[in-house]
């Protein structure tokens, strides 16, 4: 696995680290709305690049399905279930990608160390997620069953855009833009109005632009790249760092105390980031011994 790859990978955590932080500052404005909003902005700067969106109907399908399926069926899945609950199911996606990379990609197939690297980081993020408390409710199945759906479809979408003909990572902007004119639809349909953007004041928009240029925009370019020339494998099990930078930055900001739990799961994410990426430092033994 290149080290560009590895780079892409945590460039990309970095961005997500930050959906946490801006998501808690827009909390009275509804997810899909932002959701819409900030991919579409994506999109539109995604334009400058707009020759690349020109993809196969096939590979566009996938992009849209895997962007706006993922949020479309976790926020969806928000309103039926806990959002702890329903937070600890969605951090499966990272388990998938590892897991289902030998059905999707030829030559990947699992160790080991990757299982354990996955279940490890699954571990520390379950225990950020729900702080070490956790009750899952029958009666919430159809929220569970959402969130998992959302897991499944992020997973897969990560995974196709390698197996996928070589596309261009620009096209990814075409990918935000529908997306988010398709979120836009489905909050519009919901809410039986027409979205009133004059109700965001400017610290809401100010949130809004940011997640379109990190966390729900370039974020997703990265990705893509890291995806693609990297192996699944590791990035799943390196995805698992995601939830603990950002509790980092909201215990940071004060947002969120530190405490025995948020240290154990750190100790866990990380041990199976380490775990998950042991095939990249058995390589540089080889290499160095060969030099």
């Amino acid at each position: 696995m290149p080290l560009s790859a590895v780079l892409f990978s945590l460039v990309t955590i970095t961005l997500w680290s930050f959906l946490g932080y801006l998501g808690a500052s827009l909390a009275d404005v509804p997810p899909l709305l932002i959701t819409g909003l900030a991919l579409s902005i994506s999109g539109l700067v995604g334009m400058l690049r707009i020759r690349d969106w020109k993809v196969p109907l096939k590979t566009l399908l996938v992009g849209i399905g895997g962007i706006f399926g993922y949020h479309f069926f976790y926020f969806t899945g928000l309103q039926h279930a806990p959002v702890v609950e329903a937070n600890l199911v969605n951090y499966l996606w990272p388990l998938l990608i590892v897991l289902l990379a030998p059905l999707f990609l030829h030559g990947y197939r699992l160790r080991t160390n990757h299982i354990l690297g996955a279940l490890l980081g699954l571990i520390g993020a379950a225990l950020i997620a729900t702080g070490g408390r956790v009750s899952l409710d029958i009666a919430n199945l159809p929220g569970y069953l959402s969130v998992a759906l959302a897991a499944f479809l992020w997973a897969s979408y990560s995974l196709l855009i390698k197996r996928l003909p070589h596309f261009p990572t620009g096209a990814v902007g075409g990918f935000c833009f529908f997306s988010g004119l398709l979120s836009l639809g489905i909050f519009s349909v919901q809410s039986k109005s027409v979205p009133s953007l004059t109700a965001l004041n400017g610290a809401n928009w100010l949130h809004v632009a940011l997640l379109g240029a990190g966390p729900l925009g370039t974020a997703f370019f990265t990705w893509d790249r890291a995806m693609k020339t990297g192996d699944p494998r590791i990035v799943g099990s390196l995805a698992y760092l995601t939830p603990m930078t950002s509790t980092m930055l909201l215990v940071f900001a004060g947002s969120q105390a530190f405490n025995w739990v948020s240290l154990t799961a750190m100790l866990l994410i990380i041990a199976g980031a380490l775990v998950g990426s042991l095939d990249l430092f058995k390589k540089e033994t080889r290499a160095s011994m060969t030099s």
